[in-house]
Parts: structure tokens; C-alpha cells; sequence
């Protein structure tokens, strides 16, 4: 791991190319909040939902906050894990964030009303979610973006697809989500995707070198 290093953080066209998904991601969050608060300040009124109406809500507030940080911890050690992979999931990643904060400025719909308030690592969801910013579910999408961009691997393909449904569960059992933000998710991050693979190419080719 260490010559991985030293190879990948001595080559000026990786640094260059990680900077660029750094900043890349942090210009996408900057957006997303602007954008989640434009959205929730303009909300309008809640709409009825075939799943939700018919569900009854469930606290589960815990899993809806701490789920997404252990999936991110574990992509974080993958990334560790092998450098070379970073700027590809980076740019992914932030690519989704824009093309999402775009659809929650566009889309006003108030969230369900039966919805309880955050009370789990309340700071740590006022930084991520706004209360409006619905349409497409984050916490569907992002698993499986991730899925998308380790297909190849069938341990964690199937290990991202898996959390991307069971969030999806998630977020419809805790009314905090429609069921077309759901359901939506995966076709728009598929797209996605397909548009980071044509922008990326290069970070691509890198994700998929192997290195001993």
C-alpha cells in the first residue's frame, strides 16, 4: 500500500486529477444547500401517495441519519484502500449532488404531513437535508451510483444494491420520501452515471487499474 501511494501522490497528473474531484465535491454541497433551502422555503403543499397513504410512519430516525454515515465511512476506506479510485467515485459523486440540486429546485412539493421531526444527529441532517428537498431520494441514489461505479466486483455490487433498497425502505417507512423519489432514483442515477462515463474517461481507466 505504501508504493501505491508513493506511485499514485508522486504523479502530477493523479494529484492534478483529485484536486479537481475535491473541489469538484465541495462546490456540488456548496449548491445542494442553497438549493435544499430554496426548496423548502418555496414548498407547497403535500400531494397523497399510493404507498405512504396506506403506511403507517415509523421512527426510525436512527438508521435514516447513522445508515448513510457508516455506507460513506466504508466508501472512505475503499478509497484509502486504493488511491487510484478516488477522482472516478469523487466526480461521480459530485456529478449526482449537481444534477440533484437541480431537480430539488424545480420541485417544490411539501413533504408528507405525517412526517416526524429529525431528533437522531439532528446537526449532521440539517447538513444534508432541508425538508423539501425531495425529488429524487439521495439515499437511494447514491448506493446505487456506488453500485454502478463497483459493478465489477460482485461482493460489493451487491452490497451497494442492497443498501440502496433498503434506504429506499427506509426513507418510505419514515414518510420522508414519495414513493416517485424513490422509485425515480434508480433510473436518474443510472443516467448519471452513463454521463460520467463520458466525461470521466480518463478517471475511469484509472479507477479500473490494479495494482498489487
Amino acid at each position: 500500500m505504501i508504493k501505491r501511494y508513493k506511485k499514485y501522490f508522486t504523479d502530477r497528473d493523479f494529484i492534478i486529477s483529485a484536486s479537481i474531484s475535491f473541489v469538484l465535491l465541495v462546490v456540488s454541497f456548496v449548491i445542494n444547500f442553497y438549493a435544499g433551502t430554496y426548496a423548502t422555503n418555496n414548498a407547497s403543499n403535500s400531494v397523497t401517495d399510493i404507498i405512504l397513504s396506506n403506511t403507517p410512519v415509523f421512527d426510525l430516525d436512527g438508521i435514516f441519519v447513522w445508515g448513510p454515515v457508516v455506507l460513506w465511512f466504508f466508501v472512505t476506506l475503499l478509497c484509502l484502500h486504493k488511491p487510484q479510485k478516488i477522482p472516478f467515485i469523487l466526480k461521480n459523486i459530485a456529478l449526482f449532488v449537481l444534477i440533484r440540486s437541480v431537480f430539488i429546485s424545480i420541485t417544490h412539493i411539501g413533504p408528507f404531513p405525517d412526517q416526524i421531526a429529525l431528533q437522531t444527529g439532528t446537526s449532521i441532517a440539517q447538513a444534508f437535508t432541508f425538508g423539501a428537498d425531495l425529488f429524487f431520494s439521495a439515499h437511494t441514489g447514491l448506493p446505487f451510483l456506488m453500485a454502478l461505479i463497483f459493478y465489477k466486483d460482485k461482493l460489493l455490487r451487491w452490497i451497494f444494491i442492497s443498501s440502496s433498497i433498503f434506504f429506499g425502505v427506509v426513507v418510505l417507512l419514515t414518510h420522508r420520501h414519495y414513493s416517485i423519489d424513490v422509485l425515480s432514483a434508480f433510473f436518474i442515477t443510472y443516467a448519471i452515471y452513463d454521463i460520467g462515463l463520458y466525461f470521466f474517461k480518463k478517471d475511469y481507466r484509472l479507477f479500473n487499474t490494479e495494482e498489487i
